[in-house]
């Protein structure tokens, strides 16, 4: 089981367990059918309505923002991929990015959403089923000539140090070839977040992923993950690992009831989580 404290600046070590992934297949399992929709219009019109709502609930957030601090870098670059108005980080990523210690690159399908989005550096509109390719330009200038070079392996190299991605991947008709993208632009030991909750737009949603039980897609992620060459792959219940992270304060009233009665009183909320190892 790998550790992302290497891969962080925060002291508040997760106390939630991981679950190693274990692949299945050994060739990829997926056919084209997987990842059609009930909805095929273009995905450019179906997003060109700003929505400025939040798709988990706020307890959700909460616990997302408290496991978001034990494993965001506070310097270097993350990419927040499907990103929107909100990113949800924690305060001390917040104030990195603010003092520049700390890239923070959005990438969209609505201009609006991204430009209230105050904790993005650079914002990049792209539709991932049309072009599954990320843009060089999400690294910094210097490391797209040699993408990695064995002096800069250590160090600034300008490429990724992580990559997050909240309840969207279920909309990607081209997961794996995104994931691969985002594998060739992450330094090695950087990371790669992927949030999944049961929240969706059922119409934009694959049908894959329509299909399967909570279980099967945490699986189905990792499978994603795995095929686009990440490693170290692993399966977090973060409402689970939050009961130690979360205030005392609140552990009271109903929401600590429902805690102590084994109902979490919220959306649930997992993240499946991958490492660059090479």
């Amino acid at each position: 089981m790998s550790s992302v404290s290497q891969s962080s600046s925060s002291e508040k070590p997760w106390s939630g367990s991981a679950v190693p992934y274990r692949p299945q297949y050994q060739e990829w399992p997926y056919v084209q059918a997987d990842f059609k929709r009930m909805d095929e219009s273009p995905d450019n019109s179906f997003y060109s309505d700003s929505r400025f709502v939040t798709h988990i609930d706020d307890a959700a957030i909460a616990s997302l923002r408290r496991y978001y601090d034990t494993v965001l870098p506070r310097k270097g670059r993350i990419l927040d991929l499907c990103s929107s108005w909100i990113s949800h980080y924690p305060q001390a990523v917040e104030k990195a990015a603010a003092q520049g210690e700390l890239k923070v690159v959005g990438m969209g399908m609505n201009n609006a959403e991204l430009k209230k989005n105050q904790v993005l550096s650079k914002r990049i509109l792209q539709d991932l089923n049309e072009d599954p390719n990320i843009p060089l330009t999400v690294c910094d200038e210097h490391a797209v000539s040699g993408l990695q070079s064995a002096d800069t392996a250590d160090g600034d190299s300008g490429l990724l140090d992580c990559t997050t991605c909240v309840v969207s991947l279920d909309y990607l008709t081209r997961p794996k070839e995104v994931l691969s993208s985002v594998r060739e632009l992450t330094k090695p030991g950087g990371s790669c977040q992927i949030i999944v909750s049961s929240r969706m737009f059922p119409t934009k949603a694959t049908s894959a992923w329509i299909k399967r039980t909570p279980e099967q897609r945490l699986q189905m992620v990792g499978d994603y993950l795995h095929f686009a060459g990440w490693k170290d792959i692993e399966i977090v219940d973060i409402k689970a690992g939050d009961v130690a992270n979360a205030p005392r304060q609140d552990d009271g009233g109903l929401h600590g009831f429902m805690q102590m009665m084994g109902m979490s009183g919220s959306d649930p909320l997992w993240c499946v989580r991958a490492f660059k190892r090479e």
